[in-house]
């Protein structure tokens, strides 16, 4: 048997997967500070809900990314303290994260962690870091739908020039 052929979590991780599932936890550690810092500024209900199901779900990766991490002897990269709950109405207008922007930016933190993900699972040669990475993908591809949704009931999705030429005959 080759040193590739055994048990996956007995198989070294390579330097790709090593940089990518750190790099994850950095990235992560960062959105979990965000989303709590974007709790204090959202007024909408819902979105408050998804700001939660997003601090969850990156707690939850977290978790499993840092006992791999932890696994193969990596060191964690830092985490941002949890940053201190205010009073949306204490925060000056003028200073607040409006809804629809704090709707955009976890929507753009999606896309970049699907993008992620993806290129994760498609670098690893350990089949556990890929499946992992999978079902991360699969759990935040859900997310982004109740976002996009979200989005789209609340007004706020600026889309992009939307193609409505058709073909008519004369």
């Amino acid at each position: 048997m080759g040193i590739l052929s055994g048990n996956p979590k007995e198989e070294p991780l390579h330097y790709g997967e090593v940089f990518d599932i750190w790099a994850s936890d950095l990235a992560g550690n960062a959105m979990i500070a965000g989303y709590q810092t974007m709790m204090n500024h959202a007024g909408d209900e819902d979105l408050k809900k998804l700001l939660l199901e997003a601090i969850a779900l990156c707690q939850q990766e977290k978790k499993q990314i840092e006992e791999l991490l932890k696994e193969n002897g990596i060191g964690l990269p830092p985490a941002a303290p949890e940053p201190p709950e205010a009073c949306l109405e204490e925060i000056p207008i003028g200073a607040r994260i409006q809804d629809p922007a704090i709707a955009a930016a976890l929507s753009a933190d999606i896309a970049a962690g699907l993008v992620l993900f993806s290129q994760v699972i498609g670098k690893s040669i350990r089949e556990d870091v890929a499946m992992m990475y999978g079902q991360f993908h699969t759990q935040k591809m859900a997310l982004g739908a109740k976002v996009l949704r979200l989005n789209k009931e609340k007004g706020w999705l600026i889309p992009p020039p939307l193609h409505l030429n058709k073909h008519h005959e004369c």
